[in-house]
């Protein structure tokens, strides 16, 4: 160790990007530093630079790192191409520097990695990096690395050296809490204007084994749990530094009994404190009570925006294809509904392109899944392949016959920041399998956007809810006669049509997820949003309404053309749009809106045919700009589905009618 004059400099990169200037502390980061701090046998050896937490310039990087005698890059999929570049230059301009590669994005197979960034990545961390990165420091300035678990390297010869793997901390209490040891007090304290997400471990571990995800596979699948009582001074700690918004990065809460506990000590923190406004958590996939009751407290206190319902598919060949048919979806159905009758806002991922998913089971499965009462979102995502997950490995992408192509990495209402001297970040999107070919691909993604505009941004979802209780009409059969509307009959909606399949077509050709449009925010919206953005900015929802109709008609023929007409009516004067101030008043022939407010508590009742007005309230919200509108209806709205006015009958009218017939 004599040959280091000073404290070896260590440096930290966990870079994250920024949500409408919010940026996460470097969680893994922090428990490294908080480890080393809190297990070296002598901490005073080494000496932490700022980490790296953000996307900067890379020279800006660069410059900041010069100093550091070792490096640690923690990789994922929208950071490794940063930080590669990175770890080149810097690594040109100091060649002694040590460069350490852990995080999810090393693959397990790493000898590919680690030829193609030779000179550049010194030594890799698999798995869980705590022990063998203080032990990498420990040795520091020496390369003996041979009696470290969980390292790969090339020698000098370019022959790959790997030592055994590292056996799982079984025991959290082991590992510091970063918060509470003061790791990030500086970081915080030296960047004021910085709004920070806090990123919030209790548990790790999962035991399902998804092939699309490298969570279960990276944590030998048994859940192994921090303490509570660190836990809740963790809460406190967000709490008391102003934290807004905490991501929960746990696979399963609501797993653990403690986890209700848990909920209700966030609640209370936020009660007393104010902080924090949310905690975002992904549900456990097999309590239905504990997931019930974890998220109903979350919501109650108002710290949830929406609970996330992920089923992924609702088919059981693709299911049990990427092993998760031991996931029971009738826990999904029941927890949809019991939300649905509290009124609490629940949102649903279903993934895009699995193995053995065809277009018509994905369609069927929407469709199945808003009759369950599903109104407010589905969450469409497209499948993409992680290096350490099953699916990336060649038989398994030879067996399901995947057809991958790669595409820049950009956030849903992300801007186009260009960053000087950046890098962009690419992911590997599957756009065909065996089972549903690249066309076929095309047409889900299109019936996805199409389903999205037409029921969750609410355009029609009025009329759909009528067609489809009281003409039984299935949520899928109108969502198809739009898919299938005519140019010649039904010219707007063909084009959406169109316009949808273009952009399904110009993501298999490389292209991004979402639609950038410099008018609207200069932002990515996606194509769904953009459709309505458009609509509205060119004063075409009248002529969508009028064409819509006669689709729908179609599609629900035994539906009364007046109580249609009337579900028409009142779904086009309650969309949210800009430059409006005055009520709306319409005198309908039945009370469309109470049966769809009923039917959408999965309460139907039968519909009340006597005339009813109603009154929309366009004054307590209104927008006089479209950026405001934009960007508080539809971007902020989109989880909540909230794109709708309040409306309500006007019950001494209706008083007056009764008397009148």
């Amino acid at each position: 160790m004599s040959g280091i004059p000073h404290p070896v400099r260590v440096a930290l990169a966990q870079i994250n990007n920024s949500f409408s200037g919010q940026n996460y502390l470097p969680y893994s980061a922090g428990v490294l530093q908080a480890w080393v701090q809190g297990r070296a046998p002598d901490p005073a050896r080494y000496r932490f630079l700022p980490p790296l937490y953000k996307r900067v310039p890379v020279r800006d990087a660069v410059r900041d790192l010069m100093d550091a005698d070792v490096v640690g890059f923690s990789a994922y999929v929208w950071n490794v191409a940063i930080s590669l570049e990175i770890a080149r230059r810097l690594k040109a301009v100091r060649p002694e520097v040590l460069i350490v590669f852990g995080g999810p994005q090393i693959p397990d197979h790493s000898q590919p990695f680690l030829e193609a960034h030779r000179g550049v990545v010194d030594v890799v961390v698999h798995g869980e990096g705590e022990r063998s990165f203080l032990a990498l420091l420990e040795a520091f300035p020496g390369r003996d690395w041979s009696d470290i678990p969980g390292l790969a390297w090339l020698d000098a010869d370019g022959v790959m050296v790997r030592t055994p793997a590292a056996p799982r901390l079984r025991d959290l209490s082991e590992l510091p809490s970063p918060f509470l040891t003061g790791v990030f007090d500086s970081l915080i304290d030296d960047n004021p204007a910085e709004t920070w997400i806090g990123l919030w471990e209790t548990n790790r571990g999962c035991p399902f084994r998804c092939t699309y995800c490298d969570w279960g596979s990276a944590t030998a699948a048994k859940v192994v749990q921090f303490e509570l009582d660190r836990l809740k001074a963790e809460a406190e700690w967000f709490g008391e530094r102003r934290i807004q918004f905490i991501f929960c990065c746990d696979a399963n809460f609501g797993i653990l009994k403690r986890d209700v506990e848990l909920a209700h000590h966030v609640a209370d923190v936020k009660k007393r404190l104010g902080f924090p406004h949310a905690l975002s958590v992904q549900n456990t996939k097999n309590a239905t009570e504990r997931a019930y009751e974890t998220q109903k407290i979350l919501s109650d206190a108002g710290l949830s925006k929406g609970v996330a319902l992920s089923m992924q598919s609702l088919d059981p060949t693709a299911l049990a294809n990427i092993k998760r048919d031991n996931i029971s979806l009738d826990t999904f159905v029941e927890l949809q509904k019991r939300f649905t009758e509290d009124g609490v806002e629940t949102f649903s991922d279903l993934i895009l392109g699995l193995p053995g998913e065809t277009f018509d089971s994905f369609a069927d499965g929407i469709g199945a899944l808003i009759a369950t009462g599903q109104h407010n979102r589905i969450q469409f995502n497209n499948l993409t392949i992680l290096p350490n997950a099953e699916m990336a490995a060649p038989d398994y992408r030879r067996q399901f016959g995947l057809v991958t192509v790669e595409n820049r990495i950009v956030n849903i209402h992300g801007a186009r920041v260009e960053i000087e001297d950046d890098v962009d970040e690419v992911q590997e999107m599957v756009v065909g399998t065996a089972s549903m070919p690249p066309e076929d691909w095309a047409r889900t993604r299109a019936f996805s956007w199409m389903t999205a505009l037409l029921h969750f941004d609410k355009l029609v979802q009025i009329p759909f809810v009528l067609a489809h209780h009281l003409a039984g009409a299935p949520y899928r059969a109108l969502i198809d006669a739009f898919m299938e509307a005519q140019a010649g009959e039904h010219p707007l909606i063909a084009s959406i049509r169109d316009f949808f399949l273009d952009e399904a077509r110009a993501i298999q050709a490389g292209g991004v997820e979402f639609h950038y449009s410099e008018r609207h925010l200069g932002i990515h919206w996606p194509a769904d949003e953009y459709v309505f953005l458009d609509l509205v900015e060119r004063g075409r929802l009248d002529d969508f309404y009028r064409e819509a109709g006669g689709l729908i008609a179609r599609a629900a023929p035994g539906l009364d053309p007046t109580v249609l007409d009337d579900g028409l009516r009142i779904n086009a004067a309650m969309i949210k749009r800009p430059f409006l101030r005055d009520e709306a008043v319409l005198d309908l022939g039945s009370d469309v809106l109470g049966f769809w407010r009923a039917a959408r508590r999965n309460r139907p009742c039968p519909l009340d045919r006597a005339p009813v007005r109603v009154i929309v309230d366009r004054h307590t919200e209104h927008w006089d700009d479209l950026a405001t509108w934009c960007r508080e209806v539809v971007w902020w709205g989109n989880k909540k589905g909230a794109y709708l006015y309040g409306a309500e009958a006007d019950t001494p009218h209706l008083a007056r009618l009764a008397g009148h017939w």
